[in-house]
């Protein structure tokens, strides 16, 4: 059994939504574009700040408690991090934002899937529970800086069940820090830029209950 205090010691310094996402391999000539358009110049991952996040949701390096498995992810619900799990016991903190009450759902995920600059669509549930907000994407969102799901995705299953959930870029990166999603966690372009490089397939998330009980599953 996993607890938020089982995961991630303190630091060594003192629009999502589960949805359809499909790769962009015919806009691919744009991606340099794109992520030069999102990234601040002369950008550093854990001093840039062009979008007035509070200083703790910029990454940062932190020691991990023993026994956590390096390549994997995991998300404290309570706080808004999310911790990739590196080699020699440190690992890189994230700010996010994660789901709405009600849509935020915890549990062990697999990271089957990522993908740069995404297509988004989303969900039935999603156009009938806010119809004014998502009808118009019902056939779908073309990739680029202002999608739903930002630069880059990682799309979390259940066994080979695509759960629709998903890590992704964010359009609206002053969400980070709070419940702002239909159920996916949020990251700053720029950072889900850094992350999605170092993530392999094949590994596992641990989304936290949002008031920090253990997660069972």
């Amino acid at each position: 059994m996993l607890t938020r205090r089982h995961m991630i010691a303190s630091s060594m310094a003192a629009l999502c939504a589960p949805a359809i996402a499909t790769p962009a391999f015919a806009n691919s000539s744009k991606w340099d574009a794109w992520d030069a358009q999102v990234t601040p110049e002369g950008f550093d991952l854990e001093t840039s700040n062009p979008w007035g996040l509070h200083k703790r949701l910029l990454p940062r390096r932190v020691k991990a408690n023993e026994g956590l498995k390096p390549g994997d992810i995991h998300v404290d619900a309570v706080a808004r991090y999310l911790y990739h799990i590196e080699e020699g016991g440190t690992a890189m903190r994230y700010g996010v934002a994660i789901g709405r009450d009600g849509l935020y759902e915890p549990g062990v995920y697999t990271i089957r899937r990522k993908t740069k600059w995404p297509r988004w669509q989303p969900t039935a549930a999603m156009i009938k529970r806010e119809p004014h907000k998502y009808e118009r994407w019902a056939e779908g969102q073309p990739p680029g800086p202002g999608n739903a799901l930002g630069s880059r995705a990682l799309y979390l299953y259940v066994g080979n069940r695509d759960t629709y959930l998903r890590i992704h870029g964010t359009p609206a990166p002053r969400s980070i820090g709070t419940r702002a999603s239909s159920g996916c966690v949020r990251m700053v372009m720029p950072h889900i830029n850094t992350l999605y490089d170092n993530v392999d397939t094949g590994v596992t998330a641990y989304l936290y209950p949002t008031q920090g009980q253990p997660l069972t599953s």
